[in-house]
Protein backbone atom coordinates (compact mmCIF):
# COMPACT_ATOMS: atom_id res chain seq x y z
CA UNK A 1 0.00 0.00 0.00
CA UNK A 2 1.10 3.24 -1.19
CA UNK A 3 1.96 6.50 1.50
CA UNK A 4 -0.35 8.10 -0.77
CA UNK A 5 -3.42 5.37 -0.41
CA UNK A 6 -2.91 5.56 3.38
CA UNK A 7 -3.27 9.11 3.34
CA UNK A 8 -6.95 8.65 1.91
CA UNK A 9 -8.15 6.31 4.42
CA UNK A 10 -7.09 8.38 6.98
CA UNK A 11 -8.63 11.10 5.60
CA UNK A 12 -11.46 9.05 4.78
CA UNK A 13 -11.41 7.28 8.69
CA UNK A 14 -11.17 10.98 9.51
CA UNK A 15 -14.67 12.17 7.74
CA UNK A 16 -16.67 9.11 9.23
CA UNK A 17 -15.23 10.19 12.91
CA UNK A 18 -16.03 13.77 12.18
CA UNK A 19 -19.84 12.94 10.86
CA UNK A 20 -20.37 10.57 13.36
CA UNK A 21 -19.25 12.93 16.51
CA UNK A 22 -21.18 15.82 14.70
CA UNK A 23 -24.67 13.45 14.73
CA UNK A 24 -23.89 12.35 18.17
CA UNK A 25 -23.53 15.78 19.41
CA UNK A 26 -26.63 17.36 17.52
CA UNK A 27 -28.62 14.31 19.14
CA UNK A 28 -27.31 15.69 22.42
CA UNK A 29 -28.26 19.41 21.79
CA UNK A 30 -31.69 17.98 20.93
CA UNK A 31 -31.74 16.30 23.98
CA UNK A 32 -30.48 19.16 25.89
CA UNK A 33 -33.71 21.25 24.27
CA UNK A 34 -36.06 18.80 25.60
CA UNK A 35 -35.01 18.93 28.66
CA UNK A 36 -35.30 22.82 28.76
CA UNK A 37 -38.14 22.59 27.36
CA UNK A 38 -39.88 20.57 29.98
CA UNK A 39 -37.78 22.13 32.77
CA UNK A 40 -39.80 25.81 32.02
CA UNK A 41 -42.93 24.27 31.76
CA UNK A 42 -42.56 22.49 35.29
CA UNK A 43 -41.14 26.04 36.02
CA UNK A 44 -44.62 27.81 34.81
CA UNK A 45 -46.60 25.39 36.25
CA UNK A 46 -44.73 26.01 39.44
CA UNK A 47 -45.42 29.82 39.69
CA UNK A 48 -49.30 29.88 40.53
CA UNK A 49 -48.77 26.91 42.88
CA UNK A 50 -45.98 29.17 44.26
CA UNK A 51 -48.14 32.46 44.47
CA UNK A 52 -50.94 30.29 45.73
CA UNK A 53 -49.25 28.88 48.96
CA UNK A 54 -46.95 31.94 49.89
CA UNK A 55 -49.21 33.24 52.26
CA UNK A 56 -50.30 29.77 54.01
CA UNK A 57 -47.80 30.42 57.37
CA UNK A 58 -50.49 32.57 58.12
CA UNK A 59 -52.83 29.94 59.07
CA UNK A 60 -51.78 29.72 61.87
CA UNK A 61 -52.50 33.11 63.18
CA UNK A 62 -56.26 32.70 61.17
CA UNK A 63 -56.87 29.80 63.58
CA UNK A 64 -55.89 31.49 66.60
CA UNK A 65 -57.93 34.92 65.49
CA UNK A 66 -60.82 32.74 64.59
CA UNK A 67 -60.65 30.97 68.05
CA UNK A 68 -60.92 34.28 69.38
CA UNK A 69 -64.02 35.66 67.33
CA UNK A 70 -65.81 32.20 68.31
CA UNK A 71 -65.18 33.17 72.20
CA UNK A 72 -66.52 36.76 71.53
CA UNK A 73 -69.45 35.49 68.86
CA UNK A 74 -70.38 33.03 71.88
CA UNK A 75 -70.22 35.72 74.71
CA UNK A 76 -72.75 37.99 72.84
CA UNK A 77 -74.88 35.17 72.23
CA UNK A 78 -75.36 34.89 76.13
CA UNK A 79 -75.62 37.67 76.91
CA UNK A 80 -78.32 37.97 74.20
CA UNK A 81 -80.00 35.09 75.19
CA UNK A 82 -80.09 36.48 79.14
CA UNK A 83 -81.42 40.17 77.99
CA UNK A 84 -84.34 37.86 75.71
CA UNK A 85 -84.75 35.67 78.91
CA UNK A 86 -85.15 38.65 81.36
CA UNK A 87 -87.25 40.40 78.80
CA UNK A 88 -89.55 37.64 78.71
CA UNK A 89 -90.04 36.54 82.42
CA UNK A 90 -90.72 40.68 82.67
CA UNK A 91 -93.09 40.38 80.30
CA UNK A 92 -95.05 37.29 81.29
CA UNK A 93 -95.41 38.69 85.02
CA UNK A 94 -97.10 41.44 83.76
Amino acid sequence: MSTHTLWWITLGAGLVVAVVAVVLLQTFLNQVKRVERGAEAIWESAKPVARNTATTWMLTQTTVRLDRLTEEALRHDALLASVQGDAAESGGDA
